[in-house]
């Protein structure tokens, strides 16, 4: 059914109470579906790399040789800063005892001794089960606190501790970020339409898209295979919010336009979806399909997010299309209370910039020098994109929640007494019959702090070797000496040899990634771009909306970039800048959407100077209203502990603002107007003569 057929069931006298009953029905079934979305979601994906990538080749392997060898590690870091005593070492002996109930197979390694005889380590494997690795971890937890000898510091850390921080601090965090972005839309709603009433119904319009959103993906994870993580689930809820606020602010404004020239408020409501429908559904296309655009990606945690994102997408356009026109239909005009538009015979002839002061006087400002603005416009984006430079890309693991965790604790007690990779040895598996060639290889790698014994596989086929590595981790020279390891061990002949690993892992990930934005970018652009091109009928404007974006996302970066520093997370998650990117094109192109399609109906009718500003002036409120709402939506993503999150919420809400205070406002407009007619090239606007009907003065200068 097209938009304009659509319009006629929520706008009807009688279609309004079956659109209504029909959500009612929807609203019933999806509301018990969506509480269970959190049974579905699968953290796996979050590390996990494509199954070509040498990290995943190693583990495959390992798998098939070493059984047991996914089992994640339990460390536990004992220091004492002035040295170990002998009651130390006693207690680390019991716990050793102790801990062999928690570990896989009961088997806990012998304690590890720093070289400054301040610390000793004892690791040990823990469940494949989720629930009970988590019951372990909090059982070594437990004991590591348990009275340890005064002035013995104690910590857990490894990737099982590490997981366990992980859904500790996102406990209740659901909630949280939800009732967060609740409040942030109800406070910006109510100071949009200075209405005691009018707030609440697009707020419960979105609130049920965001059930409706959850009991579709629910569904599809349940019963289509769909990936679906912590991280989706959460941005799931902030599209659904906030571009559900959005649909719904532009709705209601061309609602308030209409009900000024029509006594009927279902023929006025008619007309809003008519007139708006189209906007509202090139933007909600663009921004699904732009999230389509990622199940191209490599890594999966960002291949996974699309499918997501794009059903809250539509449940948000089905909801203001339809559920939000029939309720404010049924409640008339009083809704608006105290500011309700009446019916004033005339009103399409008026001046329809008359109520809109303050964008009469932006419009002016943009009319007097169209030039001068663009100009100076795109020189104070560019000069924000100088703030990329305080943005570093890789976070390491220390650093990746925003306050301190054991885990975060533990790796920072051992990087202060062991060489830097004893928490996360490289891991080697090569052919048995090369051991030896192997190791001496390994040896000789620059940065390679010590090389393991090999350890055989059961059929004698391979062999595990661990390589300790002289730096952190998650730094750029342990990632150069996984690198040189790699390059050393595969010249073995005959060796087949792999390196796997934390490091490894890492590494593999930037790599991916960085595919994944070679391939990523350039297709959400060129889909932006054939969007565009077919709603406007035209490929200049198309062209040059694209330059616009391409520039915002760098400012939105940069501006970014100055204020993560001042956070003190300036370095990024590997898949932040491609998630921002997604979010800042297909989003913040949006609001570019929304005017310029106003802009070619007022064109059409009165021409092109004229048609844009009174475009600008009718659509700036509104559209501004939305870009914060939206920004401030991300912004809720800051209530969240782990600092990706946090940096993904700075970035895009930035982005929206940059693009909705700066880009839409100021920099499309002047070059629009600057440009004239041709911006419609090779449209029968960019043809058509003016027609003769007077500016109004306020708008135009000469």
């Amino acid at each position: 059914m097209s938009p304009q057929r659509l319009a006629g069931l929520p706008a009807g006298r009688r279609g309004k109470y079956a659109v209504l009953l029909l959500w009612l029905a929807l609203l019933v079934a999806a509301g018990p579906l969506a509480l269970k979305l959190g049974e579905v979601q699968d953290n796996s994906t979050l590390g996990a790399l494509p199954a070509g990538a040498e990290s995943s080749r190693v583990v495959q392997r390992a798998e098939a040789a070493f059984p047991g060898s996914r089992h994640p590690l339990a460390i536990a870091v004992y220091v004492r800063d002035s040295g170990l005593t002998s009651a130390d070492r006693a207690r680390v002996e019991a716990d050793r005892v102790a801990f062999a109930r928690y570990a896989d197979g009961g088997a806990v390694s012998p304690p590890v001794a720093s070289a400054d005889g301040r610390a000793l380590l004892l690791s040990l494997p823990v469940s494949l089960d989720e629930e009970r690795r988590a019951e372990a971890v909090d059982g070594l937890k437990d004991r590591l606190a348990n009275g340890p000898p005064p002035g013995l510091r104690t910590a857990l850390t490894g990737d099982a501790a590490a997981e366990h921080d992980v859904f500790d601090a996102f406990a209740g965090m659901d909630g949280a970020l939800l009732l967060a972005t609740a409040l942030t839309v109800a406070l910006l709603l109510l100071i949009t339409y200075r209405s005691p009433v009018l707030w609440l119904i697009p707020l419960v319009a979105v609130a049920v898209a965001n059930q409706l959103a959850g009991a579709v993906v629910y569904l599809l994870a349940r019963h289509a295979g769909l990936a679906v993580d912590f991280q989706s689930q959460t941005i799931l809820t902030v599209l659904v919010f906030g571009v559900g606020v959005d649909y719904a602010l532009l709705l209601i404004a061309r609602y308030r336009e209409e009900l000024r020239r029509h006594a009927d408020r279902h023929a006025a409501m008619a007309a809003a979806l008519r007139r708006s429908a189209g906007a509202v559904c090139a933007s909600a296309a663009t921004v699904a399909i732009g999230l389509l655009c990622l199940l191209a990606a490599d890594l999966p945690a960002t291949r996974g997010l699309g499918p997501v994102g794009a059903v809250g997408i539509a449940a948000a356009l089905l909801a203001m299309t339809t559920l939000l026109p029939a309720v404010l239909v049924l409640c008339g005009r009083w809704l608006f209370w105290p500011f309700v538009p009446r019916y004033a015979p005339g009103a399409d002839t008026r001046d329809q910039t008359a109520d809109h002061g303050l964008w009469r006087r932006i419009s002016g400002l943009v009319a007097g020098r169209p030039r001068a603005v663009w100009l100076g416009t795109a020189a104070a984006l560019a000069a924000l994109t100088l703030g990329i430079g305080n943005l570093g890309l890789g976070l390491p693991d220390d650093e990746a929640f925003t306050t301190e965790v054991g885990s975060v604790t533990g790796q920072r007690l051992i990087a202060a007494h062991y060489p830097g990779g004893s928490a996360a040895p490289a891991e080697i598996l090569a052919a048995a019959g090369t051991a030896d060639r192997v190791v001496a290889a390994a040896r000789a790698v620059p940065g390679v702090a010590e090389v393991g014994a090999p350890e055989r596989s059961a059929d004698g086929r391979w062999v595990r070797v661990p390589a300790v590595l002289a730096a952190a981790p998650d730094s750029d020279a342990a990632r150069d000496t996984v690198t040189r390891l790699r390059t050393a061990v595969h010249a073995v002949p005959d060796a087949h040899a792999l390196v796997g690993g934390r490091t490894a892992t890492v590494l593999d990930e930037e790599r991916t990634v960085n595919r994944d934005n070679r391939v990523v970018i350039p297709l959400v652009l060129a889909v932006v771009l054939v969007i565009l091109v077919l709603l406007l009928r035209s490929l200049v404007a198309p062209l040059l909306l694209m330059v616009s974006v391409v520039l915002s996302y760098a400012a939105a970066m940069g501006a970014a970039g100055l204020l993560l520093d001042a956070l003190g997370h300036p370095h990024l998650f590997v898949g932040v800048p491609l998630q921002a990117f997604l979010f800042l094109v297909a989003l913040g192109v949006d609001y570019t959407i929304f005017l310029m399609t106003r802009a070619r109906e007022e064109v059409a009718r009165i021409g092109h100077r004229p048609g844009v500003l009174r475009a600008l002036t009718v659509t700036g409120g509104v559209i501004t209203s939305a870009g914060v709402v939206l920004a401030a939506t991300f912004g809720a993503l800051l209530v969240l502990p782990l600092v990706p999150s946090v940096q993904m919420g700075v970035i895009v809400a930035v982005g929206i603002l940059l693009d909705t205070l700066l880009v839409r406002s100021l920099l499309i407009p002047a070059l629009t107007l600057d440009l004239g007619a041709r911006t419609w090239w090779p449209g029968r606007l960019s043809r058509r003569s003016r027609r003769p009907v007077p500016p109004e003065p306020a708008l135009v200068r000469t």
